[in-house]
């Protein structure tokens, strides 16, 4: 029997490699003799930088930069084997496990950090960068990260605004002038989870503002605040790009990187699988299990396990997505080429407890599916099925 491993991360729990070696486990516990293939992945978000330099043999990297609410934090990046790649992630510089709960505000959090990842990857010579988007505290529309690379938001009287989302909502003119001319030299993929518009009630603010913090009132706020910002953008740009697919990623910093660098939005999972082989891995296996820290409707706009599953999909293979909870609309990934759903949470608990023993659960529950398979292998071995 051969089975493919192949989740992302548990955010704030178990990384992606640590949920794989769980997931190893626990098949072993039930299927001794398995050949377990373990492929971490990531869909853009937290763990991209890692996946990516691991796929590659390249190298992890470190630097202070200025974090969501303005304070340092430790973000790092990669290279590639080969030298000629970064590997970026913006949940490393402006993701929201970096803002403790009670100070979560996306009228005020910034991706200037980001901009400072890309800005110490380009004095480092490189000018074939992959950001990965996914997981983030902002939503300002991605102008942090332009400021950290020249350029200037202003409002009517000429001064510059303050850093967040709800500031956007006074901005008249932006001032590209300083823009880092190495920008124009750079050829950037933006490795990209969602496929949300910038505005409207599938937008930045409307689909991901609550999660970081955002009440009904704020999330129109920003809403607004990002239809300003979209309006003047274009008009300083000449594109006009609010209404594309991704654009309201990350709080709308694929806009702001479409906007204000030569980027293009990839699905994350994609850009990841590839540099993996996980197309050539998984011809021939017999199961393929993925994951990640919650699934619901979100999932199905292209997160991790939907790009597995397409993948497992074009070779006749059955996909169990095992994850740590499941929320409102999970369903809707069963269209998409995964097979079964599984929670690897066994009895109520609370989210601090569930997240504390991440991997032992993990393990537990990756059992408990592989012994429902032990039956139904028996049961079409007896001729039931």
């Amino acid at each position: 029997m051969r089975i493919i491993v192949a989740p992302d991360s548990y955010k704030g729990s178990v990384s992606a490699l640590g949920v794989a070696e769980a997931m190893e486990r626990g098949i072993h516990a039930v299927f001794p003799g398995a050949q377990v293939i373990k492929v971490p992945i990531a869909d853009g978000g937290e763990g991209t930088v890692e996946a990516l330099v691991a796929a590659t043999g390249g190298r992890l990297l470190h630097a202070e930069v200025r974090g969501p609410l303005g304070e340092p934090v430790q973000a790092h990046w990669g290279t590639s084997g080969d030298g000629a790649t970064a590997f970026l992630e913006m949940a490393s510089a402006s993701g929201l496990p970096l803002v403790p709960k009670e100070r979560r505000d996306p009228r005020l959090t910034s991706t200037f950090g980001t901009g400072e990842l890309m800005k110490a990857a380009l004095d480092a010579g490189f000018r074939k960068l992959v950001i990965g988007i996914g997981g983030s505290a902002t939503n300002d529309g991605g102008t942090g990260m332009a400021r950290a690379l020249g350029a200037r938001f202003l409002d009517a009287e000429g001064q510059d605004l303050p850093e967040g989302g709800a500031a956007l909502a006074r901005l008249v003119r932006i001032d590209l002038s300083g823009l880092d001319p190495r920008l124009t030299e750079a050829s950037i993929l933006v490795a990209c989870d969602v496929d949300n518009p910038l505005c409207g009630p599938r937008g930045a603010s409307a689909v991901y503002g609550p999660q970081k913090g955002a009440t009904p009132e704020m999330v129109q706020e920003l809403d607004a605040a990002l239809g300003v910002f979209a309006h003047v953008a274009a008009a300083a740009t000449g594109r006009d790009i609010a209404l594309k697919p991704g654009a309201g990623a990350a709080g709308g910093l694929g806009a702001g990187l479409l906007f204000f660098t030569p980027a293009s939005l990839r699905p994350g999972v994609s850009i990841v699988l590839e540099t993996t082989g996980f197309e050539a891995l998984v011809q021939g296996a017999d199961l393929v299990i993925t994951g990640e820290g919650r699934t619901d409707f979100q999932t199905a706009m292209g997160k991790a396990p939907v790009g597995v599953a397409a993948v497992a999909q074009r070779h006749g293979v059955p996909v169990v997505c095992l994850s740590g909870g499941l929320g409102e609309g999970a369903d809707e990934v069963l269209a998409c080429g995964i097979d079964a759903l599984a929670t690897t949470v066994p009895q109520p608990m609370t989210l601090e407890a569930a997240m504390s023993q991440g991997a032992l659960l993990v393990e537990a529950a990756t059992a408990r599916v592989c012994r429902l398979l032990k039956v139904g292998m028996s049961m079409r071995g007896a001729g039931l099925i």
